[in-house]
């Protein structure tokens, strides 16, 4: 019988599956690799899920395996639910995913930023529609923590937009773990005005409305989160976090790709679509760092954008992330990424407390202290 397989070993698999997957299209890539991996998951299990180091979490009301989680747009339409759990990734976030099919903007539109570790997509929401992912769920073994992204679909005005993400949520009510309100692709024509005060105000109050009902019929709560845009001023953060209290949301999800082009090379500058990766890094993690310090413990934030090492997973955790999510670090360290990151949240776990342990300890000591003062007569 063949021994363990050395961790030398698995970075040299993935580094000649890189090789050949970045010879190919970007977009052919992606779909070759999610084929592969849906029928090798236990192989991918064996090789990379059993090497991710428990670290458990709390989220949403929610028991997560770890706090390292698929961002939303690897996996759209549910195609690989299997393989992405056993390669270790503590939860999934399916979609976006539109009330009806539809194929998304025109190709080539997913393209790779290789010196800069980063890729820009202009997908547009390219899906089966919620009917097919729903099916597809119900038909996956993994029974861990799943989360549904929802949008809109591009031909729907914007005037009935809400009856977009209303279906949505009806549709994988019974099914999703929690569902995050996607209000801020910017490959979708007229979604980031969604962000706007008037308009986010609207959209949460009328999602929050058709969840309670649901609740009460159903017999459980579904939780519901928001992923903004990296691209959003402090005003704009300061309107966001206000509604994501009032309508008492169970989670943020920041950041979405950006629109932004600073520092890239010229022949990418035009390129039109969200860029995501190391480019983002930093930004992501100042939305978050702005978006805790405005909502404190209020509302937990799962950090994205640009994560690909653990140094950058840290960085969003110290910021005031609760759990990550990853996409694009996956394309360009593979799967050994998930547990270098958990890793490093597992450690920072134990340190936090650590650090709570030793204050409740302090505190308790001044208390006995004070009080012993005060019984001298």
């Amino acid at each position: 019988m063949a021994g363990p397989i050395s961790r030398q070993e698995v970075s040299l698999m993935y580094a000649f599956a890189r090789a050949g997957l970045f010879a190919l299209e970007p977009e052919r890539a992606h779909h070759l690799t999610l084929s592969a991996l849906a029928r090798h998951a236990d192989l991918a299990r064996r090789v990379y899920g059993r090497r991710v180091p428990s670290a458990p979490l709390e989220l949403m009301g929610l028991r997560l395996a770890n706090p390292i989680g698929l961002a939303a747009g690897l996996d759209k339409d549910g195609a690989c639910i299997d393989g992405l759990a056993a390669i270790g990734f503590g939860f999934l976030e399916l979609g976006t995913v539109t009330p009806v099919a539809q194929p998304g903007n025109d190709r080539p539109r997913l393209f790779r930023l290789v010196d800069q570790r980063a890729l820009i997509n202009r997908f547009g929401f390219n899906n089966d529609g919620v009917e097919a992912l729903v099916a597809r769920v119900r038909a996956a073994r993994f029974d861990g923590v799943i989360g549904i992204n929802i949008g809109k679909n591009a031909s729907t005005p914007a005037d009935r937009a809400v009856d977009d993400y209303l279906a949505c949520l009806e549709a994988v009510y019974d099914i999703a773990s929690y569902v995050t309100i996607n209000v801020s692709s910017p490959n979708t024509r007229g979604l980031r005005d969604m962000q706007s005060r008037e308009n986010l105000d609207a959209l949460l109050g009328s999602l929050v409305a058709r969840r309670d009902a649901l609740a009460e019929a159903r017999g459980r709560r579904l939780p519901l989160a928001v992923k903004i845009a990296p691209d959003m001023n402090d005003a704009a953060l300061d309107g966001v976090a206000e509604l994501l209290v009032r309508h008492r949301m169970d989670a943020l999800v920041a950041t979405n790709t950006t629109t932004g082009r600073a520092d890239l090379p010229l022949r990418w500058r035009n390129q039109a679509g969200g860029l995501s990766g190391v480019p983002v890094r930093a930004r992501a993690t100042e939305v978050i760092a702005a978006m805790h310090a405005r909502l404190g413990e209020a509302v937990p934030i799962i950090g994205v954008g640009g994560i690909q090492s653990a140094q950058d997973a840290l960085a969003k955790l110290e910021a005031g992330a609760s759990a990550l999510q990853i996409y694009t670090g996956l394309i360009y360290r593979g799967p050994a990424l998930i547990r270098e990151c958990a890793a490093a949240a597992a450690q920072w776990q134990a340190r936090r407390r650590v650090v709570a342990q030793a204050g409740v300890v302090s505190r308790d000591r001044a208390h006995a202290t004070a009080a012993g003062r005060g019984s001298i007569r």
